[in-house]
């Protein structure tokens, strides 16, 4: 009889395709989800550059005199990097996604690596965008509910919230 370690989080923790019939369909979530969570995305890119336009227009040249308008679009471009690579990194998850109760994970369930997430986050997205949004409309429309840049990158968006399986 040999003696049984005991279990850790890290050693119960299950994923979804280590269920016995694992299909990205059972947790995918509607397309109107998605783009709610890429329209908060959106928001909070121009939230900071917004808000130094309004203090201009309020205040007057200058502004309230705490930023500088290239401060301002230095703080957004990090914001929006953080945002689009660093939070799907840890987390596989954006601001919006988060808001929205999505994930992205790679087909079979499992986390996103590294290369997954940089693929799909930066050449994906541009692809996608070059496509002036028919890639990501092509979610809607096919029942896998995958956009060009998850084809590209081998992902899918899934509900991220704890579900029975």
């Amino acid at each position: 009889m040999t003696a049984e370690l005991p279990r850790t989080d890290q050693q119960t923790k299950v994923y979804a395709a280590e269920t016995p019939h694992f299909a990205p369909g059972d947790f995918q979530p509607p397309f109107l989800l998605r783009f709610g969570a890429v329209i908060i995305d959106y928001i909070v890119l121009l939230i900071l550059p917004l808000a130094g336009l309004l203090s201009d227009k309020l205040v007057g040249t200058g502004g309230f005199g705490i930023f500088t308008d290239r401060t301002l679009w230095l703080l957004a471009v990090i914001l929006a990097g953080a945002n689009t690579v660093l939070l799907p990194l840890f987390s596989g998850q954006t601001i919006g996604m988060m808001i929205s109760g999505i994930r992205i994970v790679k087909n079979d369930g499992s986390p996103l690596g590294l290369f997954a997430v940089l693929f799909r986050q930066t050449l994906g997205y541009l692809l996608t965008l070059a496509t002036f949004g028919l890639g990501f409309l092509l979610a809607a429309v096919n029942t896998s509910g995958r956009a060009l840049h998850d084809f590209l990158s081998g992902t899918t968006v899934v509900r991220a919230r704890k579900r029975l399986v």
